[in-house]
């Protein structure tokens, strides 16, 4: 199983709409297709949307070989920016699209910034699985030698190039030896968890159970939950965490019983630019993924509806952000800055460059 892989001159990707009853490939050719897969869900996860965002870049480019430089230039700016506008809050699709544009920097020849932007896609994906195993090898550390976890939407392989990020620490803590059980939120209103988190672990044998989204305070309250790991779409300064819708609820339920609330990104899901959450824009899905599933409608035709994708989950109650560059606690605006600094000083240059 691979959620995304370069076949030399077009993207395949894994259809997370199909999951699980269908493993299916879509093989895109255009920009364009890469950013309606974006839009309609079939990629998600914040890690996994930067990589396919960039190897979107990388086919636009493509198809603009040919053409003068000028025009080269200004036709990929154009489908640039479409690619970022394709889904506002996950801030790792417009890193990994600044990332390639800076990539040909200087580059004058089209074929040859052709050439430049797929080894550049091809290493944003290196780096996020490596990174990946890095998280989870850091996160692994802050589980207890046994315990019961609870996640939130799919964290895993199949929102990153592999491994995971939430998901990653759950899978590093068992392979160094510890015993993890896992209590999956649903997830609505598209069923992420449900669908995806349970496809992954019960393939990889991790003993999963599911549960509808309302039921995590019962399970906390009882003590059969120790801690609660989730992914993120953009964090901003002072450590405010975007996540899916529910996020928020699980980080109240979790303080509220005294519960370690963690969350797992790679660095580029960081946001140093947004001082806090209120300044992260929150997108809004269409109706019809709240009144219909699997083709039958579940609600009153004509009710009003809102559909926002995510929560913002205030950094009071995340008790650590997990990143490959190190773990951060309180106070996040100056950990995070700090881990920053510390990585672009080994690099001799910014993370964010």
């Amino acid at each position: 199983m691979h959620t995304l892989a370069w076949q030399g001159d077009h993207l395949s990707l894994l259809d997370q709409t199909q999951l699980p009853g269908k493993e299916v490939y879509l093989d895109l050719r255009d920009y364009r297709e890469v950013a309606d897969a974006i839009r309609s869900m079939r990629v998600r996860g914040a890690p996994a949307l930067g990589c396919a965002a960039a190897y979107g870049v990388a086919l636009a480019a493509t198809a603009l070989r040919m053409e003068p430089a000028e025009r080269f230039r200004a036709g990929l700016e154009d489908s640039c920016r479409e690619l970022v506008a394709t889904r506002p809050t996950a801030v790792n699709i417009a890193w990994a699209v600044h990332r390639m544009q800076a990539a040909i920097a200087g580059v004058a020849e089209p074929r040859a910034a052709v050439d430049r932007l797929i080894a550049e896609a091809l290493a944003i994906q290196d780096e996020d699985v490596r990174g990946n195993r890095e998280m989870g090898r850091l996160g692994a550390a802050l589980l207890p030698e046994q315990c019961t976890v609870l996640t939130h939407c799919n964290a895993g392989a199949l929102a990153t190039s592999g491994y995971g990020t939430a998901l990653g620490v759950i899978r590093a803590a068992i392979e160094a030896g510890k015993k993890v059980d896992v209590f999956a939120d649903e997830t609505r209103p598209l069923l992420q968890g449900a669908r995806l988190t349970t496809w992954e672990l019960t393939r990889d044998g991790i003993p999963t159970t599911l549960i509808a989204d309302t039921m995590a305070g019962h399970f906390m309250r009882r003590g059969q939950i120790n801690c609660v790991v989730v992914g993120a779409d953009r964090i901003a300064a002072n450590g405010d965490v975007a996540n899916k819708i529910g996020t928020y609820q699980i980080a109240v339920l979790a303080h509220e019983n005294g519960i370690p609330f963690y969350v797992a990104a790679p660095f580029s899901t960081v946001d140093l630019g947004t001082p806090d959450g209120d300044g992260i824009p929150i997108e809004e899905r269409a109706p019809d993924e709240v009144t219909w599933f699997g083709g039958v409608r579940t609600a009153a035709a004509g009710v009003e509806v809102r559909n926002p994708a995510f929560d913002v989950t205030p950094n009071r109650y995340v008790s650590a952000i997990i990143t490959q560059l190190g773990i951060v606690h309180q106070p996040y605006g100056g950990g995070l800055r700090a881990i920053e600094a510390s990585a672009a000083a080994r690099e001799g240059q910014s993370i964010h460059a």
